[in-house]
């Protein structure tokens, strides 16, 4: 799982909880830059991306689709204070997995990714 938010304490919480009650392992990234990096390196690790849509240097549109042409199976949860209908509407027919609408309670994010892996959360 890659968890990719400008804010430090949203990376930190999303990785624990899941981690926590899933024993998913995860990994960080500040922005869409950080993230394609880290994806380009380990994609063949990463089933599921968490991804911020309002970030700085590459928003989260931009990294999604970047994403997409590395590898267009991967999952990918948007997250975003935006109410879900203003949020996606760019991602239509993009094959979004999911969205999460900040702040969301830790049950939520256990749950849509637990959803996502086939297990119960």
């Amino acid at each position: 799982m890659l968890v990719v938010d400008d804010e430090e304490a949203v990376r930190r919480l999303c990785l624990e909880y899941v981690e926590r009650h899933l024993g998913v392992h995860g990994m960080g990234a500040a922005n869409g830059e950080e993230a394609l990096r880290i994806f380009a390196e380990r994609a063949d690790e990463i089933s599921v991306v968490l991804l911020d849509l309002t970030m700085p240097q590459l928003d989260g549109v931009a990294t999604f689709r970047r994403l997409k042409d590395v590898r267009p199976d991967v999952r990918v949860i948007l997250m975003s204070g935006y109410d879900e209908r203003d949020a996606t509407e760019r991602f239509t027919h993009e094959g979004l997995a999911g969205f999460l609408q900040k702040p969301f309670l830790a049950d939520e994010l256990v749950d849509k990714i637990a959803k996502l892996a086939g297990r119960p959360a």
